[in-house]
């Protein structure tokens, strides 16, 4: 791909110049307390500010959190973030209460060279989001009006159309931050050759979310291993019974079909951990899946389709994994996501986690994050790069 990188940019010379980076600070906050529960997308754009800052620049950040409707809203403030973040950096981060109104426009007016702002939520600006293309290029205008240049450092948010992401870049001189670029190199290893065999991990709850890319993936893939809530759907296609899992009925003529055509290579659970209820304290055992009560529902994988997993893990040597294999937030079915990415870290692999729910299960389980060759930080990014979709951020940088 013809991109520039920050290291362009900063041979270039950024010294005194204001430089507008799009980052992903989009972090779990805890509804009690509205403490950040998972910084790693934080720390993950640490590497470019910290280049920027060195160089002199006058660093002006941005980002989304949450999905508010195009207006503030005091709960999807990035205010706890630039604490957070000032923390991270070892210096204060300058917080405007706006996006581009008078707090934004005097926040970054009063930065010194070496010194870092953060806007507030992008999505407090209808104009963000927008599919109006002149609602959206009249924001666009206003964001890049505070930077000299502008670096994308947000993978999350490159399969958006968004004006952060895909109108800036066309007002300003721009760059690929150093994320960006680390994750569309990895991700081109999983598209263009890669080390054989290759497997591939799928969970989360819904094959509709990942029907797009299963699709791409078959052809290319040696094994596909199908867990958490997707896999009854399958199942059903199997003639299972599944009980009150997690099913979408309009998807198991889909599922039927893809198992036809899959030539052994999609790989289901053999046994699962069923409930009473969607609840942490809920009394639970495991079955095999031919014997799913009527009145109950799966969970997570059970240990039979953990060693299973495993071994087929052990053999690869490219591993990509996106989903979670039950509901790990509940201590009670955790343990098949453990399982398969304690495996993953076992293998002899170059290993990617896709992001989202996956990468939150890492740390939230308290995994050794360098055992893994890769944790990217866009769940549907990811996705739709390996499905083989233009995105927009990427296209814009590449403009």
């Amino acid at each position: 791909m013809s991109i520039r990188t920050l290291d362009d940019l900063l041979a270039e010379g950024v010294s005194g110049r204001r430089v507008l980076v799009r980052a992903d600070l989009n972090v779990p906050l805890d509804k009690q307390t509205g403490a950040i529960s998972d910084d790693g997308r934080i720390r993950a754009v640490l590497p470019t500010l910290g280049a920027l800052v060195e160089a002199g620049a006058k660093v002006v950040v941005c980002s989304h959190l949450g999905r508010p409707k195009g207006a503030p809203d005091p709960q999807f403030s990035l205010s706890p973030v630039a604490g957070r973040l000032g923390e991270l950096l070892g210096a204060p981060v300058h917080f405007a209460t706006d996006t581009v109104g008078e707090s934004a426009r005097s926040t970054v007016a009063d930065l010194a060279d070496g010194q870092v702002a953060l806007l507030e939520n992008l999505r407090f600006n209808a104009g963000e989001t927008s599919k109006d293309e002149a609602e959206r290029g009249a924001f666009a205008d206003q964001l890049a009006a505070f930077g000299d240049a502008y670096v994308d450092d947000a993978f999350g948010a490159v399969h958006r159309k968004h004006a952060s992401v895909f109108d800036v870049p066309a007002r300003l001189p721009h760059v690929a931050g150093r994320l960006v670029l680390r994750e569309v190199e990895v991700l081109s290893k999983l598209t263009g050759a890669p080390e054989r065999p290759y497997v591939v991990v799928l969970g989360g709850s819904k094959v509709s979310d990942k029907l797009a890319v299963i699709e791409a993936l078959l052809p290319t893939v040696d094994r596909l291993l199908i867990g958490g809530g997707m896999c009854f759907t399958f199942l059903k296609a199997q003639g299972l019974e599944v009980g009150t899992s997690l099913l979408e009925k309009d998807m198991v003529d889909t599922c039927r079909n893809l198992l036809e055509r899959a030539n052994g290579k999609i790989l289901l659970p053999v046994d699962v951990v069923v409930a009473d209820a969607f609840a942490p304290d809920a009394a639970h055992d495991t079955v095999r899946v031919d014997g799913i009560p009527s009145h109950r529902l799966g969970l997570d994988v059970g240990p039979e389709t953990v060693a299973g997993f495993s071994a087929a893990l052990s053999q690869a040597k490219t591993i990509f994994w996106n989903g979670p294999m039950g509901v790990f937030e509940m201590p009670a079915f955790a343990a098949g996501t453990r399982g398969i990415a304690e495996a993953i870290t076992k293998a002899d692999a170059f290993s990617v986690v896709g992001g989202g729910d996956s990468a939150a299960a890492v740390r939230a389980l308290g995994l050794d994050e360098s055992s893994f060759g890769h944790i990217s930080t866009g769940g549907g990014a990811s996705l739709e790069y390996l499905e083989g979709k233009t995105l927009p951020g990427i296209a814009a940088l590449e403009n």
